[in-house]
């Protein structure tokens, strides 16, 4: 079994977040860091708030988490959007105003593998002004080839950085790798991509350890690719198919608690909140320290072209406004939705990162 590497493990860097989030907490003290938290992203990022949407294309699964209304025991019909199911998805999403899409695969399968994901990104990347991919670990030279055809970013959660629990919820297949997984955004950043996502699945294991170990994570790729782009999401468990219940529930303030910290850790870093949340979550969440949120998401193999499919997703969303609804909400807020902030003449391979190869080569883009 390989080690996990002292970045890991080094607490130095994490004392003064470990202080914000240590209890006992003081009355005031989650208002005091609000504000602290509201001043610095007023200051970094304006009255803004960048948008994306997520795209499933597949929910073939090759992997068991416990966890995932995706995993490969679930009773779950599967399918893929096929290329011209993938273009009348993102003409769908065009129409509601949506112009940066993450495309969401599950893990690699015969059905959804590495060439399938990159003709789906080309094609993606002719409609959309912004894309990113979450999908399962890929080598370096894959990687480029993706930052070939015009992905931007990669997101990944580790999901928890407990060894022992990660191994125990990801019961079989690839994903019970858990330093190949930890490894893949270097890789991926390595390869090219431009911005990388991190994450945890709030609820798997002990939420403080976890958030400390993802700001490690951070800190350790930044200082090897610091012109790249990162980014942080604090998704919590949702109901999803196969009902399991997390055994270390988030409430509401610990969450907002560790969006303040970490933003006052990380005063340009994107940080990010999807519509797991409730409306009223969001909203008050608005300018407090998020800077990027999900719309008009579907957890379900397309439902863009088609929103009447009943068909179970990955999870069961929380918000579900319209894109329409929410910038209202935003805008009541003196906050600037933000559906384009990114040119494709930008695309391409960084050249600011590593672009040594491993692992073979990958096909290119035609």
């Amino acid at each position: 079994m390989r080690e996990i590497p002292d970045w890991l493990t080094d607490n130095r860097e994490t004392m003064a977040l470990a202080a914000m989030l240590a209890p006992p907490y003081a009355s005031d003290s989650l208002e005091a860091l609000a504000a602290e938290s509201r001043a610095i992203t007023l200051r970094r990022f304006g009255r803004t708030m960048t948008l994306y949407a997520p795209l499933y294309l597949s929910n073939y699964c090759s992997s068991g988490c416990v966890y995932c209304g995706f995993a490969s025991d679930r009773k779950t019909l599967r399918h893929r959007l096929e290329p011209d199911e993938i273009v009348r998805e993102l003409k769908a999403m065009k129409k509601l105003g949506i112009s940066d899409i993450l495309l969401l695969t599950g893990e690699r399968t015969a059905a959804a593998d590495f060439d399938y994901l990159r003709k789906s990104v080309e094609i993606a990347a002719q409609e959309m002004q912004r894309v990113s991919v979450e999908a399962f670990p890929m080598s370096v030279s894959e990687y480029r080839a993706l930052a070939d055809c015009g992905c931007t970013g990669i997101t990944i959660y580790q999901e928890t950085y407990n060894r022992e629990r990660y191994e125990a919820l990801h019961r079989w297949g690839p994903k019970k790798d858990y330093i190949d997984r930890l490894e893949t955004p270097a890789r991926a950043l390595e390869g090219g991509i431009k911005n990388v996502g991190l994450g945890v699945l709030f609820g798997l294991s002990d939420p403080v350890e976890d958030a400390l170990a993802l700001y490690r994570h951070l800190r350790y790729l930044g200082r090897t690719w610091w012109r790249a782009g990162m980014s942080l999401s604090f998704p919590r468990m949702r109901p999803q198919t196969g009902g399991y219940e997390p055994p270390f529930p988030v409430d509401d303030h610990l969450l907002a608690r560790m969006i303040f910290a970490f933003r006052i850790a990380l005063p340009d870093t994107e940080l990010v909140l999807s519509t797991r949340e409730s409306a009223a979550y969001r909203d008050g969440m608005a300018g407090l320290g998020i800077t990027r949120m999900s719309i008009e998401s579907r957890t379900t193999v397309g439902g863009y072209d088609n929103p009447e499919n009943k068909e179970e997703g990955q999870f069961e969303i929380f918000d579900d406004r319209t894109a329409k609804e929410f910038c209202t909400a935003l805008r009541k807020k003196n906050i600037e939705p933000v559906f384009k902030n990114w040119e494709p003449a930008y695309n391409g391979p960084s050249d600011g990162n590593k672009t040594t190869m491993h692992h073979g080569e990958a096909e290119t883009c035609h």
